[in-house]
């Protein structure tokens, strides 16, 4: 951006509202000033201006305002350090810059929080609503207090979604973000949620070890508080009564599903989906203690086989939705500078804990983790081959990046290393690991690498949402290698609890984070959408149809045609 500072403060806070009031066309925002039970919880400072429509006006023409602002200028990613320092406004009383403008929503003021500058005003003022730029909040003088109330909240998404269609072009070349829509049920499907039975929104049931199978219900439940499979198989999606596949573990994912969100509470054991297993993958059968991340592979490979919509090419089933992505191998020739690109499937990332020199890293984490992943390597004169130079004798140098970011990562820290020579087989590697609690996906993806500024800073378009993950599970091990277990820690919402198998407690979030990670999951904040486009094995099905009633005409007209020939013999 090059706008000074005291033309964003003008833009941002003056008189004139530079946004539109018209909110996103998917998303109503509740301005109804009827007396409902949420009133009682309600600022009722908040609603009493709501109620005169004039003073509401000014109030959300505001806070739009303010929201939109924000929204575009965090939009762009590229060149973000010289972003912030030209955009940012000024304290109207300190001078200072602010990073995290609060805003008087009854006049052009801006302050600073931490210095107090913006509750004095307020008070001084007899203001009643300042307003943060970055999260939406609003603080109410009068409560003096942050203050919830629902039509600011359905305003501020509204006004977010809306400025994110407008500008984000790289899901679709050529076209805009495809406009969210909302599921509002027709009449058939509003008559059988009223008839339909609640189910509970939380599945916090224990699994029982049915025999050195912890490794089994880690990844089970880390399954259960997936957000995306949560989702699909709650919705019905695979249905094990209709089913017609035998072995089915898609069947067994739905009924794992029903009975840990039924209103029980004892310990479930799985022991219809530990038998399909041993069924269908002979290497992970027998009572033996397995690996969580094996079996973790084993299981995305076997609902992928059965569930709808797998095909081998462009595969839109559930596994593939949520897990999938894609990596870019990039080797660089030294001498001519040609790049030979590779693209590979993804459905987990594996990280080393230990550095190039093959001890431990003093100071793991999963952001350093990931930046010796996809640091530069060089590679040897008989490793490459060079397209262009014909010649097997330059050194090149490769880079591994993530093309394609999925819905949910999955990371696992590779602790356990198998030697085949030497006394010591096997050992297990204890160094800690610091995993956060949200994680920025963007500097280690195919664009962001690809991307130089004129400055030769790099960057990455779109909004920095579009890359955040929030952290969801973690497994953890325990002990060695020959007698470890296995326990996970899982989020609902903003609620941590513990699992060993049968045993459930809440814990936090603060411990989650103590513990030694052997793999964790994150979910994306922000699920990009496209326009839709027909599956694959719908057009395929489609054109197989066509082709049996095309086979079926020509066959009709051959029967009738050895008919007519037969009647004509007869004449």
């Amino acid at each position: 951006m090059s706008a000074s500072p005291d033309s964003t403060h003008t833009a941002l806070f003056g008189e004139e509202s530079t946004f539109s009031n018209e909110a996103h066309p998917g998303i109503e925002p509740s301005v109804s000033s009827d007396t409902s039970e949420n009133d009682i919880n309600r600022c009722s400072h908040i609603t009493s201006v709501f109620a005169d429509p004039s003073a509401k006006a000014g109030i959300v023409g505001k806070f739009k305002t303010v929201v939109a602002w924000h929204t575009r200028r965090t939009h762009s990613s590229l060149h973000p350090a010289k972003r912030r320092k030209v955009s940012s406004p000024t304290c109207d009383t300190c001078n200072q810059t602010l990073s995290r403008p609060f805003v008087c929503l009854q006049c052009s003021y801006a302050g600073c929080w931490s210095g107090g500058h913006i509750t004095n005003h307020l008070k001084e003022t007899v203001h009643t609503f300042c307003v943060d730029a970055k999260s939406g909040s609003v603080f109410c003088s009068e409560c003096e207090d942050f203050v919830f109330d629902d039509t600011i909240d359905d305003l501020y998404l509204s006004t977010v979604l809306s400025v994110e269609e407008q500008k984000t072009k790289f899901q679709v070349e050529k076209r805009g973000r495809e406009p969210y829509q909302p599921w509002i049920p027709t009449g058939d499907e509003s008559i059988i949620l009223k008839d339909a039975a609640t189910v509970p929104c939380q599945g916090r049931r224990g699994l029982l070890n049915l025999g050195q199978t912890c490794f089994l219900n880690v990844i089970l439940q880390s399954f259960i508080h997936n957000p995306l499979l949560r989702n699909y198989f709650l919705s019905d999606r695979h249905n094990s009564r209709l089913c017609k596949h035998s072995d089915c573990t898609c069947c067994e994912m739905d009924n794992l599903f029903t009975e840990l969100y039924s209103p029980t509470n004892t310990p479930f054991g799985p022991t219809s989906f530990l038998a399909t297993t041993w069924k269908v993958s002979a290497e992970m059968s027998g009572y033996a203690q397995q690996d969580a991340h094996e079996f973790f592979i084993t299981a995305l490979n076997q609902i992928h086989g059965t569930c709808r919509g797998s095909t081998n090419i462009s595969c839109n089933c559930i596994i593939h939705q949520t897990f999938a992505g894609q990596f870019q191998s990039d080797v660089t020739c030294e001498k001519c500078g040609t790049v030979t690109s590779t693209i590979d499937p993804m459905l987990d990332i594996s990280l080393e804990l230990r550095s190039k020199s093959g001890e431990p890293a003093a100071d793991n984490t999963l952001a350093s983790c990931l930046r010796r992943y996809t640091k530069p390597e060089k590679l040897g004169a008989r490793e490459y081959s060079c397209s262009k130079c014909t010649k097997a004798s330059h050194e090149a140098v490769k880079r591994l990046s993530i093309r394609t970011l999925p819905p949910v990562l999955s990371f696992q820290f590779k602790r356990f290393e198998h030697k085949t020579s030497g006394k010591a087989a096997s050992q297990k590697i204890d160094a800690p690991i610091r995993i956060p609690v949200s994680i920025n996906m963007a500097p280690y993806t195919t664009l962001a690498m690809n991307t130089t500024g004129k400055d030769g800073e790099t960057g990455y378009p779109g909004p920095v949402a579009m890359y955040e993950y929030d952290l969801f599970a973690v497994i953890n091990h325990e002990g060695q290698m020959d007698n470890g277990h296995y326990t996970n820690f899982a989020r609902f919402q903003d609620e941590w609890y513990r699992f060993d198998d049968d045993k459930v407690t809440p814990s936090t979030l603060s411990d989650c984070l103590a513990s030694n990670a052997y793999m964790c999951f994150y979910v994306k904040r922000h699920l990009d959408y496209k326009p839709y486009v027909k599956p694959t094995y719908l057009v395929a099905r489609e054109k197989d149809i066509v082709r049996e009633q095309a086979m079926e005409r020509e066959k009709e007209a051959a029967r009738m045609k050895e008919v007519d020939d037969a009647l004509i013999a007869m004449v």
